[in-house]
């Protein structure tokens, strides 16, 4: 993992304290909540419904055990005992007091930790495939860039105050695991035909409102030009984003409105302005990062993985568990967990703080130290050896942490929704909890197999339902919730945009509503195909026609 050096703890200490002068100034009563805003926004600090809500940045979602047992401390001294875990791979506290925050951001930045940039018009948290370092076909680790990145835009003057809110992501597989299409920008490292490595660069893609799939800008970047060639993006947004339109500030707009062609050719023209300058990486910069996420040093003599097939031939439980939620390392002998944050009738992505000493328990017992965000708004133990996963097992089925859903129905992505926030128009938990007591038999979430279900309580899209196989997105109609379906999306490498079906349904409809279109891609399936293949094969007709008795 990477760890600070001495600017960076000089940097964040000082952001505490310059913090907390602004909260005693606005306890004061000499700020006003308007003019406190854009500085508790810097801090990651948002003013919700009912309280304020704090949004703590976890980069590329990689977090260490003493990093995990802080967010333990700070859920169960300042907040309810519990945090959510959200798609930009962050974690948010629903309830702390404003009195209380600059103490809670000096206990993160104990642990190498902060809110900078979690919110406001910036580049926000850096987001990579959870299973870099781990997963098999990939280029180069994506974490290293993603931290090369996240120190290029840490309050960077010129890209502090943009049109609208940016968000990047980084993979290192033609798998795509980060939604990288649905970024502003998105960065998939490939190699060259000259055998050089280097990026697939992507500009315009985003949910929201307008919703678009990110075309590509540059087909091959050489990686030393990384830097150089995202500030001449940034340039070209922060020049042409429209800023008198909050629904058309995001760079998706501006790449929509000029074309593509004329948006590389603005970007090939700023660059070639920078480029080779200062901007350029040196070699020994990569080296530096990457030597912070060397592989960990692990077992080759000793390994027994036959004893973890005869654990899964006698105990059905856990081989139902490891068919979803355990998956192949690149290193043999070792296998990467998934724990599900989704248990029936829960909040998706939310864990209690005795949950989260627990992961971090097993972190530093059984995987290196080390744990995962993912997008999905689940946890990963990354390396753990095949012949303990039993062990883990049946710890976290003590910690109610052992649901084998991932990747299955009930492994729904989920905002906060009415219940948090006050853009919402709808709920979106009660909605998730519902939709998982549905399809609560473990025996039928398999049978129907992989399944993305995402929901959203209002347009932002903060529940990416636009690329959900079944998306669910909250309306407000007279004051009465209701609930916009669609159907095909994807935020994977086959990246696409869901379709309404028809008339949203009331709220009491939904979950009926979800369960019929669940029962037509039973009936339309071939062999071997999942609801997406099902969908792009027979089309819309059939989910229109059992949903509203017409196509």
């Amino acid at each position: 993992m990477y760890r600070y050096d001495e600017f960076d703890h000089t940097l964040v200490q000082e952001r505490v304290q310059q913090f907390r002068g602004q909260v005693t100034r606005r306890l004061n009563g000499d700020l006003d909540e308007e003019e406190f805003k854009q500085l508790r926004l810097r801090n990651g600090l948002y003013l919700q419904l009912h309280a304020y809500m704090l949004r703590v940045a976890i980069p590329y979602g990689t977090l260490a055990s003493k990093q995990m047992r802080k967010l333990a401390h700070i859920a169960r001294k300042y907040d309810r005992s519990y945090g959510h875990f959200t798609t930009r791979q962050n974690i948010q506290y629903n309830w702390p007091k404003l009195v209380d925050v600059p103490e809670i951001l000096s206990e993160l930045a104990e642990v190498e930790m902060h809110a900078i940039q979690t919110s406001g018009n910036c580049i926000r948290n850096v987001t990579a495939d959870h299973l870099a370092g781990v997963a098999s076909g990939e280029v180069e680790d994506p974490r290293v860039y993603a931290e090369l990145v996240r120190q290029w835009s840490t309050l960077h003057p010129e890209i502090s105050w943009l049109p609208r809110k940016f968000k990047i992501a980084v993979i290192g597989t033609e798998e795509d695991r980060a939604a990288m299409r649905v970024h502003d920008i998105g960065l998939r490292i490939k190699v060259g035909s000259s055998g050089e490595t280097g990026f697939e660069v992507l500009a315009g893609g985003g949910l929201g409102r307008t919703p678009y799939i990110a075309p590509t800008v540059k087909d091959f970047l050489k990686k030393e030009h990384l830097l150089s060639y995202l500030e001449a993006i940034l340039r070209v947004y922060n020049q042409l984003g429209r800023r008198d339109n909050l629904y058309k500030a995001r760079i998706k707009i501006l790449v929509d409105s000029v074309g593509i062609e004329r948006f590389r050719t603005l970007v090939e023209n700023e660059w070639e302005k920078i480029k080779d300058g200062p901007l350029t990486v040196p070699k020994e910069e990569f080296t530096r990062i990457l030597s912070y996420f060397a592989p960990p040093q692990y077992a080759v003599t000793g390994l027994q993985p036959e004893r973890f097939e005869l654990e899964k031939r006698d105990n059905f439980d856990f081989a139902q568990w490891c068919a979803t939620n355990v998956s192949d390392h690149k290193q043999a002998g070792y296998s990467i967990i998934t724990i599900s944050l989704k248990p029936i009738g829960a909040p998706p992505g939310d864990a209690s703080a005795e949950q989260m000493d627990l992961v971090a328990d097993l972190a530093e017992r059984f995987s290196h130290d080390e744990i995962r965000v993912t997008h999905e708004q689940n946890l990963v133990l990354p390396h753990v050896r095949t012949d303990e996963v039993y062990l883990v097992w049946k710890e976290l089925m003590d910690g109610g942490l052992a649901t084998a859903n991932a990747g299955l129905i009930t492994d729904m992505i989920t905002c906060p929704g009415l219940d948090y926030c006050n853009l919402a128009n709808a709920r979106s938990i009660p909605v998730a909890q519902d939709i998982a007591k549905r399809f609560s038999d473990i025996e039928q979430q398999h049978d129907i197999g992989e399944f993305k279900i995402k929901i959203s309580g209002c347009i932002n899209a903060c529940g990416h339902h636009h690329v959900g196989h079944i998306g669910v997105l909250g309306v407000d109609k007279k004051g009465e919730e209701f609930y916009q379906i669609t159907l095909g999306g994807s935020g994977a490498e086959d990246a696409s945009l869901g379709k309404i079906v028809g008339r949203a349904f009331a709220y009491d409809e939904v979950v009926d509503a979800v369960e019929t279109i669940v029962d037509t891609y039973v009936e339309q399936r071939e062999s071997g195909e999942r609801f997406l293949d099902t969908y792009r094969r027979v089309g819309m007709k059939p989910f229109k026609e059992s949903l509203y008795g017409t196509a």
